[in-house]
């Protein structure tokens, strides 16, 4: 029986290829890491990349979805899920490349030398992130205006939170805004809203008409809530009108511009139907005979 021999081309290559895996790259606490256990280390941190994607989206998905849990919290228990099997993917991935749990030490020592050399935002916003899913004064779903751009709460990662506006343009805004700035959020805690509707009728209108027409446009609207009632103000007397404020509630802030659009409509219907004027601005001008000039005579007009 002959024996098999390896190519001196192909052996050259293993060789080759084991002296670079095995290249010591540095030492992290008296222990050396090569290119080869940094590959491992990183095909580990994959892996549980992978088994947190799965156990978000097969396992957590599923139950909160069978205890009909709302999307906010099912997307703060999503998120903590993913930094738990991501934490616990790091510390294993430390030990299977050599580094012992001291080496949590080296980690921070790390991190702070990170921040020391520029990585304050990231440290920042990603510490706001953690506020944000834990105090939630936003949370995914919610309409809120920050830094003069409105819209809504699609996701909140670990740097930063994706809002969409209401052009359905995708804005992304750094966590620490969120804690640091003010922030309008038109949904915290109760997602009621009032629409205040202001309009002008002429002094000529009868009054209690002019009541009623606008408590009918906001009764006859779908999403115009009973609790708490529609109400009509009279709020001041203006030059040519009497400046009316018709305060409506309605359940859901995304609908505020088209509810108030609508109502807007009914306005004008029912003002039309009981003839109701919405006066243009009046001035009233006064003209007057210029004063008379007096006339100088020949006589005194000579030197």
């Amino acid at each position: 029986m002959g024996v098999m021999t390896v190519p001196a081309s192909l052996s050259e290559a293993f060789d080759l290829l084991s002296s670079v895996l095995h290249y010591r790259l540095f030492e992290l606490n008296q222990t050396p890491v090569t290119v080869s256990s940094l590959l491992m280390f990183i095909i580990v941190l994959l892996v549980f990349l992978l088994i947190s994607r799965i156990v978000n989206r097969i396992v957590l998905r599923r139950i909160l979805n069978r205890f009909a849990i709302d999307d906010s919290t099912s997307y703060r228990m999503v998120r903590i899920g993913h930094y738990l099997v991501m934490i616990v993917g790091t510390l294993f991935a430390f030990q299977f490349v050599g580094i012992d749990l001291g080496g949590l030490a080296v980690i921070f020592g790390l991190l702070s030398v990170g921040i020391g050399f520029g990585l304050q935002n990231i440290t920042s916003n990603f510490i706001a992130g953690l506020i944000l899913l834990f105090e939630q004064p936003i949370r995914v779903g919610d309409r809120v205006t920050v830094g003069g751009t409105e819209g809504n709460v699609m996701a909140i990662n670990m740097r930063s939170t994706t809002i969409r506006t209401l052009n359905n343009i995708t804005i992304i805004v750094p966590n620490a805004e969120f804690i640091s700035e003010r922030v309008t959020n038109w949904s915290h805690g109760d997602s009621k809203i009032r629409l205040d509707i202001d309009v002008g009728v002429s002094y000529a209108s009868d009054l209690e008409t002019v009541l009623k027409a606008l408590r009918e446009a906001a009764d006859e609207h779908r999403e115009a809530l009973k609790t708490p009632a529609p109400d009509v103000l009279l709020m001041e007397f203006g030059d040519s009108s009497w400046n009316m404020r018709l305060r409506v509630w309605i359940d859901s802030p995304k609908r505020y511009y088209l509810v108030r659009s609508e109502i807007n409509q009914a306005i004008v219907g029912k003002f039309r139907q009981y003839g109701i004027e919405i006066p243009f601005p009046q001035r009233d001008v006064h003209l007057r005979s210029p004063l008379p000039v007096p006339l100088k005579t020949n006589e005194e007009i000579k030197p």
